[in-house]
């Protein structure tokens, strides 16, 4: 199964283009992977690297905190690497999600959801604490296997799909790890080949918001592998953009993807209205399959 992780297809938005003359626009549709989304990636990265170092071993439970996608790509490969999987969860994430994360065998703790992924964070801190022989704390928001996934693959895919033509990257802060790998990634070969790239991070525009997976950092516990020198540009998208958004792919496009892509795709919109030019490459994190319990369906502006 971590064989099958990576190499995902580089989607060209084209429909999104006609009204972005100057403009090529892709997207990586993680949801391709075999967990269903991007976090497959890091996940893999920090349980091969773990068993290397022998920090994760038959017995123990791998324990983390996660808002659904890291634990799903966690309590798939500990089903098929025999880790029982502990994962602390916002009791607000989306039914799907959890029942994803049942169906693995996951043991779900689930935490305040006024606290969201911050809460969640403390509680695998306090149960790691009271019995660290028991548990491999994976720590994703602090695991430098978490970036170095997307360094090694994610940015390098890119590079290959764009054969380096690729002038800006786009992509949502959580862990950070997504958009730090593969930005590091992008930047230096940019800078090998004499020419630049331009790295947009992208946040909630808030502390309260509905944009699942996704850190408001100002307001949340900031993850150590975090670098907030590497973004030329830190936009903030509200929830209700990035909730239209996700509708007119799925409508417009055919794309039926999370709300953390939906947000992706409004600030690359916004900076390409302003640059005019460029081929520009964001991350579809995961499939709307996963949000559809998620009450903007019902919205009955179906065409915003």
């Amino acid at each position: 199964m971590p064989d099958l992780i990576g190499q995902t297809p580089l989607m060209r938005l084209r429909l999104f283009e006609r009204e972005l003359p100057g403009i090529e626009l892709y997207a990586k549709a993680e949801w391709r992977n075999p967990g269903g989304s991007v976090k497959d990636r890091a996940a893999g990265r920090i349980v091969r690297e773990a068993e290397e170092r022998g920090e994760l071993t038959p017995g123990k439970v791998l324990l983390d905190a996660t808002s659904g996608n890291t634990g799903i790509a966690f309590a798939m490969l500990g089903a098929v690497r025999g880790y029982r999987v502990k994962l602390c969860v916002p009791a607000n994430v989306t039914p799907e999600r959890k029942r994803v994360l049942q169906a693995y065998g996951a043991e779900l703790v689930l935490t305040d959801p006024l606290e969201g992924s911050d809460g969640a964070i403390r509680e695998a801190q306090r149960l790691y604490a009271e019995a660290p022989d028991d548990h491999y704390y994976a720590d994703q928001y602090n695991n430098a296997a978490n970036w170095q996934a997307h360094y090694h693959t994610t940015g390098c895919e890119i590079i290959e799909q764009t054969s380096g033509r690729v002038t800006h990257f786009i992509a949502g802060l959580g862990t950070s790890g997504t958009f730090v790998g593969t930005g590091r990634r992008l930047r230096e070969h940019a800078t090998e080949r004499g020419r630049e790239v331009t790295l947009v991070s992208v946040q909630p525009s808030s502390p309260l918001h509905g944009l699942e997976g996704l850190k408001h950092m100002e307001s949340a516990i900031v993850p150590g592998i975090y670098d907030p020198t590497l973004a030329d540009l830190d936009l903030r998208v509200e929830t209700e953009a990035a909730y239209r958004m996700v509708r007119r792919l799925a409508q417009a496009e055919g794309i039926l993807v999370g709300v953390s892509s939906g947000a992706a795709l409004v600030a690359c919109v916004e900076v390409a209205e302003k640059v005019r030019e460029g081929v520009f490459v964001t991350i579809f994190c995961d499939s709307g399959e996963r949000y559809l319990t998620e009450r903007f369906w019902n919205d009955t502006n179906q065409g915003d």
